[in-house]
């Protein structure tokens, strides 16, 4: 087991000592502290320290990358602190003192969507691959579908729709149960409001539009009615109608005396929102659902969509450093609802592979440097698998023009892509293999669009350190890493 006590004295005197650190924890490759105060770390001299393979910080909170041995480290660390660890929900609470109003509303819808991703990836893999089952229609099948051709492919695919109904049509139980673990209020209650937006007993959501207004079912309380609508992979209503049952019960908590809040919490908090929910909130959140997705898809489709997708192919990676990417979430879940599928995810994985190939520019250009390869390889890899953050943080960041070098690849990339039209069937693996997530008609157009993300943000990389264009910013300035900045 590597001794990581030299470089771990070196961290502590270079963060400002242990009076500045007011919480650490770690993740799966990276030291994540609150400091009392940001501008007394030496940035210049923890980069320096071997074991360090970069920095930034992010929603108020200082993280240093480390990397695999992170966790034998974070142990060396704390022991000579003389420090306690606190959970990584501890530090995301400390660090919201380092957070305006907009961090703190993108950090909650973070962590809204980031437990279901595993499971939307899941799904739009399966959609995929079941549009190869049933979409494409092959020469060597007499221009024939495998479903048509196949009983077994044919039931495989009836099968594999099991899956991704639960995944994508029940969408806001995994919602509505993620907000209640957030908001530390009970999650049971979460995953009953889901249900009761989705229950067979409503009129799906996806038939409202073909259903006649006399046709939709509607519960009659004789001097009013309530119309018994869906919301299958609807996100705002959703999140709309979680937020209020978490608010009604923590409101409830607090006047119902705790000898009978098992009985009425759940009652009062429950009941009322399930109510609002089809009344209000539910119907409200829809059209703010549809009419943002409207507009995103306009832009993505529209006479001008080159040019929307030039600008979010550039910009994309900006966003990741301040973790404004993160409302892409739902928007992307919005287009697929009514869309059946997202022109917007499609550059988000091409901006992951731009970043990844100007890290692997840099790979080429410094081989032989042993201690860079030990961040650039891994970070290149990690890239083109969908994590950014080794590559922007530990590398492109850090010289400055392989990550513009990225921007105008990524550029391109979407450009192409908005042109072309491209969907996905929804979110999934952000690098190279997202190819599978793409709906299959358009397979050919966004391997077009990869090779560019690949060969201009390489080229230009190299192009920019041999012209030696904006190489003097070996390492951010202030001035460049204060626009990054939360």
């Amino acid at each position: 087991m590597a001794d990581y006590k030299k470089d771990a004295e070196q961290l502590l005197t270079d963060i400002g000592g242990k009076e500045n650190i007011s919480a650490v924890t770690h993740c799966a490759t990276r030291m994540r502290f609150v400091l009392v105060d940001e501008e007394k770390a030496d940035k210049t001299a923890i980069d320096k320290i071997p074991v360090v393979k970069g920095m930034f910080t992010q929603a108020g909170q200082f993280q240093v990358i480390i990397g695999n041995d992170v966790a034998t480290f974070y142990n060396d660390f704390v022991k000579i602190a003389g420090i306690e660890g606190v959970s990584k929900d501890a530090v995301k609470s400390a660090a919201k003192q380092n957070q305006n109003m907009l961090q703190r509303a993108i950090g909650v819808l973070a962590e809204i969507f980031a437990p279901l991703i595993p499971a939307i990836v899941v799904g739009g893999l399966l959609l995929g691959f079941r549009n190869v089952l049933e979409g494409i229609q092959f020469s060597g099948l007499d221009g024939h579908t495998i479903v048509e051709v196949s009983q077994f492919w044919s039931g495989v695919n009836s099968f594999l729709w099991l899956i991704c109904e639960a995944i994508f049509h029940f969408l806001p139980v995994g919602i509505t149960w993620s907000i209640a673990k957030k908001m530390g209020t009970t999650q049971i209650l979460g995953i009953v409001l889901g249900i009761t937006l989705v229950s067979p007993q409503l009129l799906n959501a996806y038939s409202v539009a073909s259903t006649a207004a006399k046709d939709i079912p509607h519960w009659d309380f004789g001097f009013f009615q309530i119309e018994m609508i869906g919301y299958q992979a609807q996100v705002i209503p959703a999140m709309l109608a979680g937020f209020l049952l978490c608010y009604l019960e923590r409101y409830f908590r607090k006047v119902i005396p705790q000898s009978i809040s098992m009985i009425f919490v759940p009652l009062f908090a429950l009941v009322p929102t399930v109510l609002a929910a089809h009344v209000i909130l539910g119907p409200i959140g829809w059209k703010i659902g549809s009419a943002i997705s409207a507009v995103v898809y306009a832009g993505l489709t529209g006479s001008f969509s080159w040019l929307f997708g030039s600008v979010f192919g550039f910009l994309y990676a900006p966003l990741v450093i301040t973790g404004l990417h993160h409302m892409t979430n739902a928007i992307d879940l919005q287009l697929v609802a009514d869309y059946g599928g997202t022109n917007l995810w499609p550059m988000i994985a091409l901006s992951n592979i731009a970043q990844g190939s100007a890290v692997l520019a840099i790979v080429f250009l410094h081989r032989g440097n042993k201690d860079e390869e030990q961040i650039s390889i891994p970070a290149a890899i990690s890239c083109y698998l969908g994590v950014t953050e080794p590559a922007i943080f530990g590398i492109n960041l850090k010289y400055f023009y392989p990550f513009i070098a990225a921007m105008i690849g990524s550029a391109l990339a979407g450009l192409l892509s908005t042109s072309f039209g491209v969907m996905a069937n929804s979110i999934g693996v952000g690098g190279l293999p997202g190819i599978l997530s793409i709906q299959s008609h358009y397979w050919l157009q966004f391997i077009i669009c990869m090779a560019i993300a690949i060969v201009v943000p390489f080229v230009l990389t190299w192009f920019f350190e041999k012209k030696g264009i904006l190489t003097k910013a070996s390492v951010v300035d202030d001035s460049v890493a204060n626009l990054f900045k939360n």
